[in-house]
């Protein structure tokens, strides 16, 4: 993740990644978590009503939405590295503001900007990412960053709680200190990777996204953006809800409800490091096809628990199922999105695509409840179900394999391993004549 453009390819495994990927990530979901159970009565603290308080979550959310384009210009406009820096400080710095804030209008204002500057990090790390990792390493660079996420989110609920009893505001310090802490390895190791571009006048900036548009008109890009809504579709809904339906339906106190979401944390966490070697080892469709064929089996499965009004038993097997499906799947659209990212205006092209992911993710809670709410929670599981299997048919069927596979140091066509492809096309007259003839532009050649 530290070398410029040009000088090598990024490595799982280094120390550079360590310190500058894994570890931030790891922190980052640490502060997160550590403030994230204290938000709730800090918000109640300022004397408001239980809607009100609501616009904590909401706010963050539409932070997090209206980050998407403008971060994705500045990854090309400034690069990559100002964009990684800045958005964890502007995270720390939020922290802090937090902590002190005067009025519940105020720790709203802070809620959005936080929700701002952590989109900031994430995209442009997978823009860099994108940059640097050779098709062999971009699936564990991506899916252990989301696997040391799950790590740092672990123990965090229950240390913001114990943090919260000495004082409200401490959990807000405890975040920032830690960000700024982990970030200091960052500046010196953290090195630009954008391709080196020259000053460019009102009419080549227009280029830039004439030509993402172009790529986003392709029919494989077509299929992957609808892919990309339907798999944010499948997590949305998923997140709260349904330890919510197991409060209401089967009566689970938070003793129980809290043990169960340990035991599938534990479960599923060593998922993610595995699915990146197969991924990088055998191709992408070997986790992405079987992972949402698998979501939309176990959410069926938990559709037939709703209409059967089966026992806990029998749900809480769906319920590990469906989670174990989506730790398969985790992080692998944000790999095939890499793989399928041009090198010429790449931040465009993040912002246009990680918007179709953030609109699905924003728009299923209200889909899943409206369907409980009009029909039945059978329908609403029904509906997660539905679009896993949607998407591994799009994927399976519509969207070629970027990556070969590799057995005994031989490609799938034969012949011993060369050098990596280069992650995306080069900027320049032929990227913009394939475009302009309707090829297919991609990491590794056409896809589907």
């Amino acid at each position: 993740m530290t070398s410029q453009q040009g000088e090598g390819q990024a490595r799982s495994i280094s120390r550079e990644t360590i310190l500058s990927l894994y570890l931030p990530a790891a922190v980052l979901a640490l502060g997160t978590g550590i403030a994230a159970p204290v938000i709730p009565f800090y918000a109640k603290s300022f004397d408001i009503s239980l809607e009100t308080a609501g616009l904590v979550v909401i706010l963050h959310a539409l932070g997090q939405l209206a980050s998407v384009v403008p971060t994705g210009y500045l990854i090309d406009k400034i690069g990559r590295r100002p964009v990684i820096l800045a958005g964890p400080l502007l995270t720390a710095l939020t922290a802090f503001l937090t902590a002190f804030s005067g009025s519940f209008e105020e720790l709203l204002v802070w809620r959005f900007v936080n929700g701002f500057a952590e989109v900031m990090w994430g995209q442009a790390r997978l823009a860099m990412i994108a940059d640097t990792g050779g098709n062999r390493e971009r699936g564990k660079l991506i899916t252990w960053m989301l696997s040391l996420q799950r790590v740092g989110n672990l123990f965090a609920p229950a240390m913001g709680g114990f943090l919260a009893t000495i004082n409200m505001q401490v959990p807000f310090l405890v975040q920032g200190v830690l960000i700024l802490i982990v970030l200091v390895p960052s500046f010196k190791l953290i090195k630009e990777t954008r391709p080196v571009k020259t000053a460019q006048s009102a009419e080549e900036a227009r280029g830039e996204w004439q030509f993402v548009f172009s790529q986003v008109r392709q029919p494989h890009i077509m299929y992957f953006l609808a892919a990309q809504f339907m798999a944010s579709l499948t997590r949305g809904s998923t997140a709260g809800i349904i330890q919510i339906y197991m409060v209401f339906a089967y009566g689970i106190g938070p003793g129980t409800l809290g043990f169960l979401s340990s035991l599938n944390s534990v479960l599923v966490l060593p998922i993610g490091f595995l699915t990146g070697v197969i991924m990088d080892r055998y191709g992408r469709k070997m986790t992405l096809v079987p992972g949402f064929a698998g979501i939309g089996v176990t959410a069926m499965f938990m559709a037939f628990t709703a209409a059967a009004d089966a026992s806990l038993a029998v749900f809480l097997a769906a319920y590990f199922g469906l989670h174990m499906a989506q730790a398969v799947t985790a992080g692998n659209m944000q790999v095939l999105g890499s793989d399928l990212a041009p090198e010429r205006a790449r931040g465009r092209f993040f912002s246009v695509w990680r918007m179709f992911g953030e609109a699905g993710s924003a728009v299923s809670p209200g889909i899943f409840t409206g369907l409980a709410a009009a029909i039945s929670y059978a329908a609403a599981f029904g509906f997660i179900g539905v679009s896993g299997a949607t998407v591994a048919l799009i994927i399976g069927f519509k969207i070629k394999e970027t990556v070969g596979r590799i057995s005994g140091g031989r490609s799938r066509r034969g012949g011993r391993r060369g050098p990596e492809p280069p992650a995306g096309p080069e900027p320049g007259p032929p990227a913009e004549a394939a475009a302009a003839e309707g090829g297919s532009v991609t990491a590794t050649g056409p896809a589907g």
